[in-house]
């Protein structure tokens, strides 16, 4: 095995892995916490779902972008909840219960929207974008439902191993996952610069930013869900990303530097963010209010 295989191998087994330690600190009715509350679930998929569509069709229209850029911007629209981002959702105030809950509906919610939106854009846009659904179900059950169902049951059936375990698997895998992901960065580096040009930069902030703005809109009253729903709003996940780019126009190669000027991209514009609501969480969150249904 090439070290160009094995980079993206040990990259999927850490995420998964960082996931199932996730997992093993949730339990079952918080990841059906959304069925019980069908107006914010509804909101949580229109802000993430058709709203960045929406934000992605208008960008890819306005701005002269390099085709990679336009293919990585509608297909991160596309994407769900990244998989990593629920200890940041936490920290930025968000309760675990409808962090976990907003990662798996829209994990679930991803494999019907897709196929879907795929269609509708192969109308759009005059090159084909229709979208195998295998790949991403396979992807989206690897990465996102599988180790998080799985690391659920584990904490049911077995609490004890859970709390045991979950602290030395999450470090492992934060180290597989560093270590990946500077290969990847060195790798991508010079391709990823390339780019950088042309409204390429300014179309990904203007993505980031206005998904930051329709999550905090549509979040509700409660200050922490607003957070919450702005991140993920504005954060997608890249694997699936980039397997959506790569179904519907194999032939560009450039699309895995365009996830990673995206990726850090979007850490540096919702850092402040981040930090905003962290200090004015408490200071907003009405006294006695409760989530809207």
């Amino acid at each position: 095995m090439t070290l160009a295989e094995l980079v993206p191998l040990v990259l999927k087994i850490s995420i998964a892995t960082l996931v199932f330690t996730i997992g093993l600190g949730t339990a079952p009715n918080e990841l059906t916490l959304l069925l019980r509350k069908p107006g914010q679930l509804l909101r949580s998929l229109v802000s993430m779902n058709l709203v960045m569509l929406v934000v992605a069709v208008v960008i890819v229209k306005l701005f002269p972008l390099h085709p990679d850029i336009k293919i990585v911007l509608v297909a991160l629209a596309l994407s769900p909840v990244p998989p990593l981002l629920p200890k940041r959702l936490v920290r930025a105030g968000g309760g675990h219960d409808y962090v976990m809950a907003l990662l798996c509906s829209a994990a679930f919610f991803a494999i019907i929207w897709i196929p879907f939106a795929g269609a509708v854009l192969e109308r759009i846009f005059p090159a084909d974008f229709s979208i195998p659904l295998g790949p991403v179900v396979q992807l989206v059950l690897m990465t996102v439902l599988g180790p998080t169902i799985a690391g659920s049951v584990v904490r049911t059936l077995a609490p004890s191993l859970a709390a045991r375990v979950a602290s030395p698997l999450a470090k492992l895998a934060v180290v597989l996952l560093l270590l990946g992901a500077v290969l990847i960065l060195f790798k991508l580096w010079p391709a990823m610069v390339a780019q950088i040009g042309d409204g390429t930069l300014l179309a990904i902030i203007a993505f980031v930013a206005l998904g930051l703005a329709a999550g905090h809109l549509l979040g509700g009253p409660m200050p922490g869900d607003r957070s919450v729903l702005a991140l993920a709003t504005a954060v997608r996940h890249p694997a699936i990303a980039m397997t959506i780019a790569h179904l519907a126009f194999p032939a560009e190669k450039a699309v895995p530097a365009a996830v990673l000027l995206y990726l850090l991209t979007a850490t540096v514009v919702t850092f402040p963010y981040v930090a905003w609501r962290k200090k004015a969480s408490a200071l907003e969150a009405p006294a006695g209010a409760t989530p809207a249904h």
